[in-house]
C-alpha cells in the first residue's frame, strides 16, 4: 500500500488588507462625526427616526471597528495552538454585526409601534435637514467601503450596516417632508418600521452565513454531491470517501478526501490531476488528499469451496458395531 498527502494553500487572503483597513478608518471617522450631531438635533425635534438612524449610526461605528480589530487579528501568521491563524475572528465580527442588526431592530421596533400608537410632534423641517445630511455622509462611507474587498464576510457585515443606515436615511428624509408638508406625524414611525425592516434583512442575512461558516457547512455554490463525482470520475482513481469541504474563513474554502487509486497508478500525478481540477472549477486551493492503493483481494476458502476439492467432508463417526 503506497500513500500520498497533497496540500494546496491560497495566501492572497491578506492582499488588500491594508486598503481595507484604509476604507474602514474613514469611514469610521464620517460616522462619529456624524452621529454625535445627529443625536443632539434628534433630541431637540423629538424624532424616533433620527435616534433610531443615530442609534443605528452608533453600531456602525462599533461594527466597523470590529471590523477593523479583526482585521489585525487575521493577519497574524498561524502559530501554537492556531493553526489556522485567527481568521475566523472576521467571521466572529461578522455574526456580531449580524446579532447587534437583530437586536437594535427588536427596539426600534417596538418603540416605533409604540409612537404609531401616541405619536409626540415632531420638527419636520430639522428632520429633513438632517436627514439629506445624513444621506449624503452615509454615500461617503458606502462608497469607501465598498472599495474594500467584500468578499471578506467581516467587510460586508460593516457594509451592510452602512448600508441600511443609507436607506434608512432617505425614509426619514421622505418622513420629515411628509410632516412638514401634511403635518401627519405618524410617518415619523412608519419611517423607523422601514429602518427596522431593512436591519432585520441585513442581520439574519449576516447571521445565516457566519452560522454556515462556524457550522463548517460547504460553501454556497458548490454542490459536494456533484464535485465528489468529478473526482470519483477521474480514470485513474477507484474510488473517493471522507469527503469534506468547508470554509475556514470566507473566501478561503477548503477540500480533503480519501482517494483510491487503481492499483499500478501513478499516486502523484492523480493528486497533481485532481488538484488542477479544484482549484479551476472550484476556486478551492487548500486541499488535503490521501492517496492510497486499494488492497488486493484476499483468497479465501468457504466451506462449498473446500467440500468440493475433498478438503472436508462432514462423514459421520464409526459406531462400536463398525470397529468390532
Amino acid at each position: 500500500m503506497r500513500s500520498a498527502a497533497g496540500h494546496g494553500h491560497g495566501h492572497g487572503h491578506s492582499v488588500g488588507q491594508d486598503t481595507d483597513r484604509r476604507a474602514l478608518v474613514i469611514a469610521l471617522a464620517l460616522i462619529v462625526v456624524f452621529m454625535a450631531g445627529e443625536v443632539l438635533i434628534g433630541v431637540v425635534a423629538q424624532s424616533l427616526a433620527l435616534l433610531s438612524d443615530a442609534a443605528h449610526m452608533l453600531t456602525d461605528a462599533g461594527s466597523i471597528l470590529l471590523a477593523i480589530i479583526a482585521i489585525r487579528l487575521a493577519a497574524r501568521p498561524p502559530g501554537g495552538d492556531y493553526t489556522y491563524g485567527l481568521k475566523r475572528v472576521e467571521i466572529l465580527s461578522a455574526q456580531a454585526n449580524g446579532l447587534t442588526l437583530l437586536l437594535l431592530a427588536a427596539w426600534l421596533g417596538y418603540e416605533a409601534i409604540r409612537r404609531l400608537v401616541d405619536p409626540p410632534p415632531v420638527a419636520g423641517g430639522l428632520v429633513v435637514v438632517t436627514a439629506l445630511v445624513g444621506v449624503v455622509v452615509n454615500i461617503a462611507a458606502t462608497w469607501c467601503l465598498s472599495k474594500a474587498n467584500r468578499s471578506s464576510l467581516n467587510v460586508e457585515g460593516a457594509f451592510q450596516h452602512l448600508l441600511t443606515d443609507l436607506y434608512g436615511f432617505i425614509a426619514t428624509a421622505v418622513a420629515g417632508a411628509i410632516v412638514l408638508s401634511t403635518g401627519f406625524a405618524r410617518a415619523d414611525a412608519i419611517a423607523a418600521l422601514v429602518v427596522v425592516a431593512l436591519m432585520v434583512r441585513a442581520g439574519v442575512g449576516l447571521v445565516h452565513q457566519s452560522g454556515r461558516i462556524f457550522l463548517e457547512a460547504a460553501p454556497a455554490g458548490i454542490d459536494t454531491r456533484a464535485l465528489g463525482g468529478r473526482l470519483a470520475a477521474h480514470p485513474d482513481v477507484v474510488e473517493i470517501h471522507d469527503l469534506h469541504v468547508w470554509q475556514i474563513t470566507s473566501g478561503q474554502p477548503a477540500l480533503s478526501a480519501h482517494v483510491l487509486v487503481a492499483p499500478g497508478r501513478d499516486c502523484h500525478a492523480v493528486r497533481t490531476n485532481l488538484q488542477t481540477l479544484l482549484a479551476h472549477d472550484y476556486a478551492i486551493t487548500h486541499v488535503t488528499l490521501q492517496l492510497d492503493h486499494p488492497p488486493p483481494d484476499l483468497f479465501t476458502i468457504t466451506r462449498a469451496h473446500a467440500e468440493e476439492h475433498g478438503h472436508c467432508t462432514d462423514r459421520p463417526a464409526p459406531s462400536a458395531d463398525n470397529n468390532a
